[in-house]
């Protein structure tokens, strides 16, 4: 199925050609094309092309608009203000341009796929090996994977990579407690039901780190016995391993568990920890030392930046090996890049971590970039994202100061919205509430999360995430469902396109909201904003209640009337349905 030029594009197209013709030397020049509440689209970039070519704006503008051929798609142009052009599509251009985006069987509804694709590494939903997931890991798992639906929506090849905690001193710390208290590794966590093992198994781990946690803290010896352990486990020691790899091995069934509630796919092979680099760090030590890039300073390896400066004045450096021969979190992410660009082959780094590591990061991609391993063809980008706050606006605890574990968060917004979908259910079954229930509570979690751009903070409100008013994913679900209910209600009443009918305002208004669909989602793609997604579907829900009031659909005044508006329903059901996948979210077909 070929892509669909959307009426904007065809509206650009047209103007740049009128704007060539009247003045040569503005060929290639954006007329800078808008959505007004004037007219369908208003284009301004007439007023700097007339100031560089020091002409009257209103005369020029005057000037194209005589050459702008009207008919198929442009039906009106006129002159506005200072210079402006107000543009009135013709609504039989509206109605045959969804009717190609309707015909398009592959499901993509006429989106084109990105001119130039290439490669993308996408680290996200970074959990850590022996630690219960936190409120703090939600946003890193939601932001990444709906950045990586839209990426590979526009044809990208992306590599998923979860580059979780799983090497390090507290695993030292972790195997050394545990060798020496065998007896509080609790197996009972080997019930049937994967989920619960999972959780059980981790919070287990979760309570042994704790106290393994206070006694290297408070006892020198054991903090030495441990520190050794660390060495050992860096070194390969067999004993070490095996217990290391029961301690990963536990903390993914438990990890798979949470991404499954969170309806995500997570797999095995993209489970790429600290310890998959391990071989690596030597020899990135190694190659950053030769060329200069790192220099030892009081027996560490360190990178130093002119404009990275502590409160003193003191230059803060990137330490990518210790004094004592142990490797940061620098000789790891660095060893990452060298794998992600010269093995995997990648053009684009992106990294879905928070804010506030942001320095750490400037930091590893300064060096990489003097390492040669970052260059113009090859990119890394940080995509932070703010703080999950309370309704207090503080950041999220609960009432007696911890963090708020995930799995309770998740299972009481699928409780909150379980009782929603009950006091509106007219004909589900229990079992159906419950599977509609998981699927607009998570769905109201995510939502909530991307609807915000990601490098700010947002309010984590259950209350307001799970109404049907104002901007919920359940307003958009419930918006959905209606669609799928009057479709099934108009029967044999199959939906067509009748390019010959005029259209209501509140149809054109819909028309030309979902014909703009795929600029949208390029836009969205392009700049790893998936709430500019959000925001574009809400706007269409909310366009579908206005037309959905003052347009009968199955009680139209004519037959061919009745079928275009059911064809108008279905075009908005098929876009809201590809766009809330697109961020992760389902659509339930009743609710």
């Amino acid at each position: 199925m070929a892509s669909v030029t959307s009426l904007s594009d065809s509206v650009r197209q047209q103007l740049a050609s009128a704007l060539t013709a009247t003045l040569p030397e503005a060929a290639g020049a954006d007329p800078l094309l808008r959505r007004s509440d004037r007219a369908d689209f208003q284009a301004n970039g007439i007023l700097a092309l007339a100031k560089k070519a020091k002409a009257n704006p209103r005369e020029l503008a005057t000037q194209v608009v005589s050459q702008v051929t009207t008919g198929a798609v442009i039906e009106d142009v006129e002159v506005s203000g200072p210079g402006f052009l107000n543009i009135t599509v013709a609504d039989r251009a509206i109605t045959e341009n969804l009717a190609a985006r309707y015909a398009d069987e592959t499901g993509r509804l006429g989106v084109p796929y990105a001119p130039e694709p290439g490669t993308t590494v996408i680290d996200y939903a970074q959990p850590n090996v022996a630690k219960e997931m936190h409120v703090g890991h939600l946003r890193s798992a939601v932001i990444g994977d709906s950045v990586v639906q839209l990426l590979e929506f526009t044809g990208e090849t992306v590599i998923r990579r979860h580059h979780i905690g799983d090497w390090g001193t507290q695993f030292g710390m972790l195997i050394q407690y545990l060798d020496e208290h065998p007896h509080e590794l609790d197996h009972k966590a080997s019930t049937e039901d994967t989920a619960a093992s999972g959780e059980e198994a981790m919070s287990n781990l979760d309570r042994l780190y704790k106290t393994a946690r206070k006694l290297f803290d408070s006892d020198e010896e054991f903090k030495t016995r441990a520190r050794r352990r660390v060495v050992d486990l860096q070194a390969g020691d067999p004993h070490t391993l095996a217990i290391w790899q029961k301690f990963v091995d536990e903390s993914k069934i438990y990890f798979f568990s949470v991404f499954e509630k969170l309806d995500m796919e997570i797999r095995d092979a993209d489970i790429v920890g600290e310890s998959g680099y391990n071989d690596m760090l030597a020899e990135t030590c190694r190659l950053l030392e030769e060329s200069g890039v790192a220099v030892r300073s009081e027996g560490a390896l360190c990178v130093f930046f002119d404009d990275i400066q502590g409160p003193e004045g003191n230059p803060v450096p990137l330490i990518v090996q210790k004094s004592d021969g142990g490797y940061g979190y620098a000789a790891t992410d660095l060893s990452a890049i060298r794998d992600r660009v010269f093995n995997l082959k990648a053009d684009t780094l992106l990294y879905v971590v928070d804010a506030r590591q942001a320095l750490h990061f400037r930091m590893v991609f300064e060096t990489a970039r003097r390492a040669g391993w970052l260059n113009d063809d090859v990119t890394a980008v940080q995509l932070a994202f703010g703080t999950v706050l309370g309704k207090d606006g503080k950041p999220f605890k609960t009432r007696a100061g911890e963090t708020v574990r995930l799995v309770d968060l998740l299972d009481e917004a699928i409780d909150r919205a379980s009782a929603v979908v009950r006091e509106k259910a007219q004909d589900l079954s229990e079992e159906e509430i419950a599977e509609r229930g998981a699927q607009v509570g998570i769905g109201a979690v995510k939502y909530a999360d991307l609807s915000t751009s990601a490098n700010r903070d947002y309010k984590f409100d259950l209350d307001q995430m799970v109404s049907l008013n104002g901007d919920t994913s359940v307003y958009l679900q419930y918006a959905y469902a209606r669609i799928r209910s009057i479709l099934r209600k108009a029967g044999d009443t199959r939906p067509a396109a009748h390019p010959e009918l005029a259209l209501h305002d509140a149809e054109r208004a819909l028309g030309l909201h979902a014909d703009a669909f795929a600029e949208l989602v390029a836009e969205a793609a392009a700049e790893y904003a998936p709430h500019k997604l959000a925001a574009y579907l809400y706007q269409l829900a909310s366009l579908y209640t206005t037309f959905y009031d003052k347009c009968p659909v199955l009680k139209a005044e004519t037959p061919a009337q009745v079928e275009n508006r059911l064809f108008l329903c279905d075009v908005t059901a098929r876009t809201l349905h590809r766009g809330m996948a697109l961020l992760g979210i389902r659509t339930p077909e009743k609710l």
